[in-house]
């Protein structure tokens, strides 16, 4: 009892106000939407029962979905590490010119959204794409690239290689370099040190990497979709709940299993970077160079194999700046003509769509950095109880795709209509804004939880020491000094929030409510407004684009540090 009661001292009343604020936020808006999809799933009649997922195996058509998933995820790590870890291992291990360069533009896919190149390199490797035209004319042969689960893949590898790269680069350049020096001084050289000391010492980072990768292509629901291939997951589960309705036991089915494979990734993933610090450079430590020169055919080699890749990855951001001047291409090489007359409809005849973009995703962002803040400092600095349950609440969303969090909004908020509204939150377009600010605040969080840990609370301390309260500390001190994570943060979820499409094709309520992500997807569903559509892809990618340079600028940590897990 006594020992009860001095744990009580401790506990900070107005901290724990909040704390139970944005407890209740966060389970209404995150883990109850999640339990009713669950619970759905679970139960039969009101009784526990795995009845549904029986069914659901016994079906043709969704253990084929099943399959390709998982196949999908399979294939596209497996040809994200073939373009990775030469990547990789040339841009550490090697001192070049142009290295910085092939770094810079092994991040660059990251920008474009996968449903956007999804278009482009239909116009590149489609059926009547450049490529096949060309082999139709020089060869009379054509190759079905972009045909069925062979397209989704060749779009998700070149979309999400960079992932596996980064967090592959990460690893290997904290490799300790006197362990290879030891290796190299009892006869291991080439191939055999790679195999048997770096890729081991790497291999946290890379595995990180990898299942990051599987969470994404799980999740994609828009490069199915505009590849006109269902048989997949999440397309499944779209297709369930918003075709048959809320009601349709099958596609909750689909969101437990998508939800329980993004979980045992996620927890995989980070176990495996809690195990990178044995691969860390000792400081003050003696060892060769981490970099050495190169020249001759080896540089010939490394650079025609980067340029090439990197090449092939860039072809869907060309191909869609070139289908957003062009007339019409079809069934050409080139466009034949050019006009801004798309550029003209999107941003003069239907505005709205960049309009609501940064309206949702400014008003997501500026949401995701208050509660980021707050939670980051009752973690850190709180005087509460329950710090663990905040932190998974918070952290939940990273496992929970967006059609899964979709599909339990409809649930849970459609039926029921809200006070002075008089209609259900899922009818106004404030619940986009809601989806985009809980999908994004593990990102926020993560922003401000690291600026948060480089401040010092000797600061705290002096100025509660010259009579500031915790309150005037908080917005005087703290709040000014995680600046740089606030804005880091808020730009990370404006940027991802911009090319959201599962949540958004699935809560959008009317046409004139559509951000871009949901535009670029209706333009593209009809030749007519491919044009459009890819200038759409341009704007979203040039948010993107900027967004990114804006977060690297803060984090001061090099291209791609927003991308790393």
């Amino acid at each position: 009892m006594k020992a009860f009661k001095e744990k009580l001292k401790d506990v900070d009343v107005s901290q724990s106000l909040i704390f139970l604020i944005l407890l209740a936020l966060l389970f209404t808006f995150i883990l109850y939407p999640l339990i009713r999809v669950l619970y759905v799933a679970f139960t039969e009649g009101g009784l526990l029962s795995l009845s549904h997922f029986i069914n659901f195996f016994e079906r043709a058509l969704f253990k084929e979905a099943f399959l390709n998933s998982l196949i999908a995820g399979l294939m596209a790590v497996i040809f994200g590490s073939l373009i990775s870890l030469p990547l990789a291992f040339f841009t550490i291990k090697y001192d070049f010119k142009g290295r910085t360069l092939i770094q810079t533009l092994g991040v660059l896919p990251l920008v474009m959204p996968p449903f956007v190149g999804a278009v482009a390199l239909q116009l590149i490797l489609g059926r009547s794409g450049v490529l096949n035209l060309l082999l139709l004319k020089w060869f009379n042969t054509s190759i079905p690239f972009m045909e069925g689960l062979r397209g989704v893949i060749i779009v998700q590898t070149l979309h999400y290689f960079p992932f596996i790269f980064l967090n592959a680069s990460a690893s290997l350049a904290n490799v300790d370099p006197s362990l290879e020096e030891m290796a190299q001084n009892m006869g291991a050289h080439g191939l055999r040190l790679f195999r048997k000391v770096t890729l081991p010492l790497m291999m946290p980072g890379f595995v990180a990497g990898v299942l990051l990768v599987f969470i994404r292509v799980i999740d994609d629901l828009g490069t199915p979709l505009m590849l006109n291939y269902t048989k997949m997951l999440a397309p499944q589960a779209y297709l369930r709940v918003t075709t048959i309705g809320v009601e349709d036991k099958a596609g909750y089915v689909i969101c437990v299993i998508m939800v329980v494979l993004s979980l045992l990734s996620l927890w995989t993933a980070m176990k495996f970077l809690s195990l990178s610090e044995y691969a860390m450079v000792q400081r003050g430590g003696t060892g060769t160079p981490i970099s050495k020169k190169i020249n001759g055919w080896k540089l010939a080699f490394v650079l025609v194999f980067s340029f090439f890749i990197l090449g092939v990855s860039l072809l869907p951001h060309l191909g869609i700046f070139i289908l957003s001047f062009a007339k019409v291409w079809s069934f050409s090489i080139l466009p034949k003509s050019y006009t801004l007359g798309h550029y003209v409809e999107i941003f003069f005849r239907t505005p709205h769509f960049v309009k609501n973009t940064l309206l949702y995703c400014l008003l997501a962002a500026g949401i995701d950095v208050i509660l980021g803040s707050v939670i980051a400092f009752l973690l850190i600095r709180g005087r509460v109880w329950g710090k663990g349950l905040l932190d998974a609440i918070s952290t939940m969303p990273l496992a929970i795709p967006g059609v899964v969090l979709a599909t339990g909004y409809l649930r849970v908020f459609h039926g029921t209509p809200l006070p002075f509204f008089h209609q259900p939150l899922t009818s106004l377009w404030i619940i986009m804004v809601i989806a985009y600010s809980a999908r994004r605040l593990p990102y926020t969080l993560r922003a401000c939880y690291a600026s948060m840990q480089q401040i010092h609370i000797s600061l705290e301390e002096a100025a509660l020491n010259l009579g500031a309260n915790r309150k005037r500390t908080f917005f005087k001190i703290t709040f000014p000094l995680m600046t740089g994570g606030l804005i880091a943060g808020g730009l990370l979820a404006f940027i991802t929030s911009s090319v959201e499409l599962a949540s958004t094709i699935m809560l959008v309520p009317r046409m004139e409510y559509g951000p871009l992500s949901y535009g670029i997807y209706i333009y593209m569903q009809s030749a007519v407004g491919r044009g459009p559509g890819a200038a759409l892809g341009v704007v979203a990618i040039l948010l993107v684009a900027i967004g990114t340079y804006l977060v690297n600028k803060v984090f001061a940590g090099g291209s791609g540090t927003a991308f790393k897990l």
